[in-house]
């Protein structure tokens, strides 16, 4: 049997997903692509640009460029608010689906997620190419997202993606207690929905802003003690945008280590740093004031015992990647082992693709964190091992 008359399952619909499905079907193969909740795109579909006078190469518009192609590509089936129930392998894989519990069959404005900004549309997520999924009422269309309870695959890609540190866990922030203290996630969805950067309270634009970098990554309280690698570039690029806006914005950056964010790096970093007021040490607990700011103390600099308050019209979040809410599960599901940190374990340094368990591949940040560019070409990399396997088992 060809490569060509071969198919494979990719569980994921964010940027690995679609990245590594829209690989496959290029390389011959027909592609099912099933994905738990009732969009694709995953958490990547949600960031909002970062150019100020040029591209900073933050991986937004790639995202949405994948997204069009997958839902433009006939060879990829898309099985939407769907999750993996079980698989047997003999031969093939055989796997039962199941309806997700984030199915909503409700109109885009009345759903948890942002709907189309002209209004309510037939659009659910953060992106138009989701259109494609839905009918005019709002409710998902059987014949675009799949209703099957079971396929027969030959070899299947696990791209699941991660969960966003939940800052809650850091209590002493105080976030969803205090408005105008946000996850980079918030802001990042805000930012793509209105255009700019607008604080949840009284929907203005901040004047004052504060980054608090490592929100949940390398914490050793929380076991936590990977970096999340995607933090200080993300942070960054969004405040140098914020400040390409607005020229007179205040902006301070509170980090433990800066990480490298590519090949311009020391440039990027030298304008940030020209830029923007930067303290080597983490706030923590956070106030709001009588006229709506936030209030936070901090010590003045490394091996400075004395302590400062400084008072910001918006605080935000920097979280970090933490392994799949289903990785557990998932893991039991399809016999691939988790390392330590809860991320799909790869079986081989030097191919990052294998899980050690025959015919079943990583991509992505379910395998741990990686920025959207990273992710893609490891997408890339565990496509063209599937195809290889799948030469091998012909």
């Amino acid at each position: 049997m060809s490569t060509q008359s071969k198919k494979v399952m990719v569980i994921g619909g964010g940027i690995a997903g679609l990245t590594a499905a829209w690989e496959l079907a290029g390389l011959g193969a027909q592609v099912a692509l099933v994905e738990k909740a009732d969009f694709l795109g995953g958490n990547a579909i949600q960031y909002a640009c970062k150019a100020t006078d040029e591209c900073r190469q933050c991986g937004a518009c790639a995202v949405e460029s994948m997204l069009k192609n997958v839902v433009n590509e006939p060879a990829i089936s898309v099985y939407l608010a769907t999750e993996v129930a079980g698989i047997d392998k003999n031969g093939n894989f055989k796997v039962g689906l199941k309806k997700s519990d984030a199915a909503r069959d409700t109109k885009a404005c009345e759903s948890g997620y942002t709907a189309n900004p002209t209004g309510c549309a037939a659009v659910k997520g953060y992106s138009l190419n989701n259109a494609k999924y839905y009918l005019a009422d709002g409710s998902l269309n059987p014949e675009t997202t799949g209703s099957a309870d079971s396929l027969e695959v030959d070899a299947v890609v696990v791209a699941t993606g991660f969960t966003p540190f939940d800052p809650q866990i850091k209590s002493t922030y105080r976030y969803k207690e205090l408005e105008n203290v946000v996850s980079g996630m918030d802001l990042e969805a805000g930012k793509r929905a209105n255009g700019t950067v607008l604080r949840p309270s009284d929907g203005q634009p901040p004047k004052k802003v504060a980054f608090v970098q490592c929100v949940g990554s390398r914490d050793e309280r929380l076991g936590n003690l990977w970096c999340s690698q995607v933090c200080c570039p993300y942070a960054l690029r969004t405040a140098q945008s914020m400040k390409y806006k607005d020229p007179e914005l205040d902006i301070t950056v509170f980090y433990m280590d800066i990480q490298n964010t590519g090949n311009d790096f020391p440039v990027f970093y030298q304008q940030c740093k020209d830029e923007m007021k930067f303290v080597r040490n983490i706030p923590v607990d956070m106030y709001k004031t009588d006229d709506d700011r936030i209030r936070t103390r901090y010590m003045a600099a490394e091996g400075n015992s004395e302590a400062v308050e400084d008072v910001f019209d918006l605080v935000v979040l920097s979280v970090g990647i933490m392994p799949g809410a289903d990785n557990a599960s998932l893991s039991e599901t399809v016999g691939a082992p988790l390392n330590d940190d809860g991320f799909f374990a790869c079986a081989d340094k030097l191919n990052r693709a294998l899980t050690g368990q025959e015919g079943i591949f990583v991509a992505g940040t379910a395998s741990g964190p990686k920025t959207i560019a990273e992710s893609i070409v490891h997408a890339g990399q565990s496509a063209g091992e599937v195809m290889k396997y799948l030469g091998r088992a012909s």
